[in-house]
Order: C-alpha cells, then structure tokens, then sequence
C-alpha cells in the first residue's frame, strides 16, 4: 500500500513537472508570436496626405513566359494588393499582353528574350525598391543568363532581393551573384529547392534532418543581411544572426499552384517597409514573417469559403480584409 501511494505521488509529481514545462515551452512560444508580430506590425506605414506615388514602394518582378503568366501576375499584383504603390513585371514578349490583360494596374515590360535585354531593363532597377526574381521566369538558358546579369546589377544597387520558384534554380547555376549579397536578401525555398540550395552553398551542412543548422549555415553564405523562408506544412524563417520564427498559424489542406507567388509578392512590399524602419539585419525576418502570416490567413478564408475548389485566385480576394485585421487594428 505504501509502495502503491509512492507511486501515485512520483507520478503526480512527475505529471506536474510536465505540465509546467508544457505552459513555460507554450509561454514561450506565444510570446515569440507576439513578439514576432508587434514587429511586423511596427513596418507597416500610415497613410497620409501628403504621401506621394512610390512613397510606399516600387515593386519590381522579373520572370514571365510563354508557359508561366500567371506567376508574375500574381507576385505583382500581391504586392500591390498589399501596399505598393507601382508594380512592374519584366517578362518575355510572348507573356506581355496576357499579364495585361489580367490587370490595368500592372506595369508590364516585354523585354526579357529580347537580345539587349539587360540593356533595356538596367536604366529601370534605379526608379525601383524592391526586386523579385523567379515567378514564371522559365529556365531557357539565354533568359537565365540575360536575369543573372540583371541581378548582378541590382546587387551593386545594394537594394532589397527575394528570389523564389526558378529564381532558386538560377541561384544553383549562378551562385555568386547571391553569395555574401551586400543588401537585404530574402530566398523562400520549398521542401525540394532548400537541400539544393543547401548543397549549392554550403560546405557542412550538417544533418538533412536537422533543417535549422542548414538554415543558419545558408544564411551566413548568402550574407549579412540575409533571412531563408522555408515554406511548407508551417514555415520557417532563419536570419544570418540565427534567429529562428515559426509560423504554424492559417493554411489549409490546399496545395494549388500560385500560393508561392502570392508571397514573394508581398514580402516583397513588406521588405522595402522593413528596409526603411527595422535594422537590416532583421528587415528580411519581420518581413517574411508578416507576409507568412497574410498569405495563411488568405489561404485559409479561402478554403474556408471554397474548399477543395479555392484557387490562387480566391485567396488574392482576401488580402485586403486579412491585411486590414492583421495589421490595421
């Protein structure tokens, strides 16, 4: 009987630990989240009077081909849905009138097969904020040679990157014009593309489960400034520092194509606020995170809404009013 009550006690008392441990690790994680989402808050620019076009961001997105309009359609008008104030698209000459027909409000250069066509678009990168690379770009050799001599431009610009989709595979053929970038630098990965990158940046990169440590070590080699967002069933932000944000919250069983865009698009508008108000060595974390957490939320309104028939485009529907709950009050 006494063994019996010893028992009972060491399990109680066991059972307690436990939980205490269970609410500090719980406390801990909803105070980074809070944390995590004051700043992202804190980006976030008031509109004023006396404001004018372009104080928001000028938001550029090279990629678009004869295959792929959708993916630039959707990263710039993301971008704009969220806050900027011009949106271009630097697309082959084939995508041009099907990305304008998709919006007015787009910017649309149909530059990018054409044989100067860094030429054409350097005289472009001063007017912008932000570049993203890879939506729709494609992966024709000439097309990724003529966008790597546009990054390289950008980079000596020192201006804010997020590179996404065949962006990353012009990364893994190219890899210094993202190596030890100079500026703020956002790569945004899914399950198959981080261990190519991985591989393509990194010496040591530890074990293929341990996923943070590759993360860290890909950071460091892209630079100073630079964050990965991993995406997937939740995703992941590293900061060169090693600093790590989750993002669980939102999604939904949907896996459609253009979710991806939807986000490079408005981390892009995220990270040129980030740039002007964060230190740059956190501008790509918060804005990740804040874009993360919009691009969730919209997707699971929409799938709320829709279900197994929300699309890309239903969740575009969303970023207003998810905008307005997340950041606005």
């Amino acid at each position: 009987m006494k063994k019996l009550c010893w028992v009972l006690k060491r399990s109680i008392s066991i059972n307690s630990c436990l939980n205490c441990q269970y609410r500090q690790i719980k406390n801990m994680v909803n105070t980074e989240a809070v944390e995590a989402m004051k700043a992202a808050k804190a980006i976030v620019p008031s509109l004023r009077d006396d404001g004018h076009k372009g104080s928001s961001g000028r938001i550029g997105v090279v990629g678009g081909s004869l295959e792929y309009t959708g993916a630039p359609y959707f990263a710039a008008i993301s971008a704009f849905r969220v806050g900027c104030d011009l949106s271009h698209v630097f697309c082959c000459k084939e995508a041009a009138p099907v990305i304008k027909s998709y919006s007015p409000d787009l910017i649309v250069h149909p530059v990018l097969d054409a044989p100067d066509a860094p030429d054409q678009v350097f005289p472009w990168l001063e007017r912008l904020h932000v570049l993203v690379v890879g939506p729709g770009l494609g992966r024709n050799p000439k097309i990724l040679d003529s966008t790597a001599r546009i990054v390289e431009a950008w980079r000596s610009e020192k201006k804010p990157l997020v590179v996404d989709a065949d962006g990353l595979f012009l990364a893994g053929k190219y890899p210094d014009i993202l190596r030890n970038y100079p500026g703020i630098l956002v790569v945004t990965p899914n399950v198959v593309e981080f261990p190519r990158l991985v591989k393509t940046f990194c010496e040591t990169s530890g074990s293929e489960e341990d996923k943070t440590v590759q993360a860290k070590c890909l950071s460091q080699e892209l630079g100073q400034f630079s964050a990965i967002l991993q995406k997937g069933q939740e995703d992941t932000i590293t900061s060169s520092e090693g600093c790590v944000w989750a993002v669980k919250a939102g999604g939904s069983p949907r896996r459609c194509g253009g979710q991806g865009d939807l986000l490079s698009g408005s981390l892009a508008t995220f990270l040129y606020w980030a740039s002007q108000t964060a230190p740059p060595e956190k501008a790509g974390l918060v804005a990740a995170y804040a874009a993360c957490k919009l691009i969730r939320d919209c997707n699971s309104r929409a799938f709320a809404e829709k279900g197994r028939g929300a699309i890309t485009s239903d969740m575009l529907h969303y970023i207003p009013a998810v905008f307005n709950c997340l950041f606005e009050k």
